[in-house]
This record gives structure tokens, C-alpha cells and sequence, in this order.
């Protein structure tokens, strides 16, 4: 994280002097962007930083599921598990995921290629279910797309 620090330093200037908290947020997103996770290292430097506690932080890093705190794969494929999802067949597009991939949700292919999770909300419920790649959402999902999906992922 040290590296980040006068990125962070000018964001910090940018708010007045008491609102240090408000860029917690903005930070581990950098973070992340950077390392491809929020280590715990990089929990402490923030911490120390901004002057918060680091209960704070932890608190951002547990109520939003964008943030990770372990390595992932190179393709992080993240299934909706909402109402809309479910009711369009989510919970087969997760079993298929993970009979094809050998995995269940929350772990990470051998290979270090897939890394498959679950997540409450993608905010695509029209075209549910959905499955995300990384930054990219793939809708109306059928054992056929994911399979056409997963195809186009290995090569």
C-alpha cells in the first residue's frame, strides 16, 4: 500500500479536516484495483493513515462484496442468488458452475483460473439470471450459455 500513499494523500486533500473516514471507500477500491485484494497489511496502513480504527475499515470490507481479502482467480465469475435470479433458475446456474468447474462457491480452481462466488445482488433482475466475469455481466443464463461462456474463458 505504501506505493498508493501520495495517490491517497491527494485524495485526502480534497476533504476537510475531519473527514478522513469518507475516504475509506475510495481507498480500497485503489487497493484492490492494485493488489487484487485487501490484505491485511494493507488494513493496518489504511488504518494508520487516515487516523480511523480499524474496525471501521473491517466494517466497509464485510458489507460490500466487491471487496476480497484473499486472491481470486483469473476469472471471477460471481452468481446472483437474489429473488429474481432464484426464481429464474439461479441455484441450477450455480450447480452448474460449480459441477463444470469442480469447485464450489467461495473457492478457487486448482489451476488458479476460476473463482467462483455467489453474490446477493447484481441489480440485473430483467434479464435473470445473471452471472458476472469479472467486470462483465452475462444474462439470461442457461446450462448452454455457461457452458459457451466457460468455453470462450479457457482459451
Amino acid at each position: 500500500m505504501k506505493h498508493l500513499t501520495p495517490e491517497f494523500a491527494t485524495m485526502k486533500k480534497r476533504f476537510p479536516a475531519g473527514f478522513e473516514s469518507s475516504l475509506v471507500l475510495p481507498c480500497l477500491r485503489r487497493i484492490q484495483e492494485d493488489r487484487g485484494f485487501v490484505a491485511d497489511d494493507d488494513i493496518n496502513g489504511l488504518a494508520g493513515f487516515l487516523g480511523v480504527p480499524r474496525i471501521q475499515i473491517e466494517e466497509v470490507l464485510s458489507f460490500y462484496t466487491q471487496f476480497r481479502r484473499a486472491p481470486i482467480g483469473r476469472w471471477h465469475l460471481q452468481a446472483c442468488r437474489n429473488l429474481s435470479c432464484t426464481m429464474r433458475g439461479a441455484e441450477g446456474v450455480i450447480a452448474h458452475l460449480g459441477q463444470r468447474l469442480g469447485i464450489v462457491p467461495g473457492q478457487t480452481t486448482a489451476d488458479g483460473r476460476f473463482t467462483l462466488s455467489t453474490v446477493e445482488c447484481l441489480g440485473s433482475c430483467g434479464t435473470a439470471p445473471v452471472v458476472m466475469v469479472n467486470e462483465t455481466y452475462h444474462e439470461d443464463m442457461s446450462p448452454e450459455r455457461l457452458d459457451a461462456l466457460l468455453e470462450s474463458l479457457a482459451r
